[in-house]
């Protein structure tokens, strides 16, 4: 049965997920990413928007403003998630975010802010921008917009946003983390492997 997490999201919510689950998104996300979390971090700067209980999308999209002054959501895809790895555990703690998405791994300052205060980060898909864009019912709003279309805190409805891959659990699990360990344990013998078939290159 497909995972559905609703915004606001509470701590019951996450408590069952462990890393590799895949969940969706129904509700509000909002794209926050470099410039807004070094606002709310180095600069001390308050938010526009209250993310108690809610998601946010490291991305950078692609928006068409329409005629009426609306906008339209033409491409949502992640950004490298470890850039906010520096900000995330106190953007976490100030802000009582849930769910946090984008591409790639996060490392252990995320993992403890996600165990501290009961959060999970997610990973999207790579290469799926216009495919994300359709799940995207409505842009209902946009704060910072100064800082130009990338990293504008775009206020999204969404449906059926996913499939989301949990990469940090709340008990602080980071499956990158996990997996890189497991990777380098097997690299040396697959080595001698390949080096013994490859040694006649000189």
């Amino acid at each position: 049965m497909k995972k559905v997490l609703k915004t606001p999201i509470s701590i019951e919510d996450l408590e069952a997920l462990k890393v590799g689950d895949i969940v969706y998104l129904d509700g509000t996300l909002v794209t926050c990413r470099d410039v807004a979390h070094r606002r709310l971090i180095e600069y001390g700067q308050e938010l526009p928007v209250d993310l108690a209980g809610g998601a946010i999308f490291h991305a950078g999209p692609i928006v068409r403003e329409k005629d009426d002054g609306s906008y339209e959501m033409v491409s949502i895809g992640p950004t490298t998630s470890m850039r906010m790895e520096k900000f995330e555990r106190e953007f976490i703690k100030k802000t009582g975010v849930r769910l946090i998405i984008g591409k790639g791994g996060m490392g252990p300052e995320t993992a403890a802010g996600c165990l501290e205060n009961k959060a999970v980060h997610a990973v999207f898909p790579g290469g799926c921008a216009v495919v994300a864009a359709t799940k995207v019912e409505a842009i209902e709003g946009a704060e910072w917009k100064d800082l130009g279309m990338p990293e504008t805190l775009w206020i999204n409805r969404v449906k059926g946003f996913g499939p989301l891959i949990i990469s940090i659990d709340t008990h602080g699990n980071n499956l990158f983390e996990t997996n890189k360990k497991t990777y380098n344990e097997r690299k040396s013998s697959v080595l001698e492997r390949i080096s013994e078939q490859v040694k006649f290159i000189k």
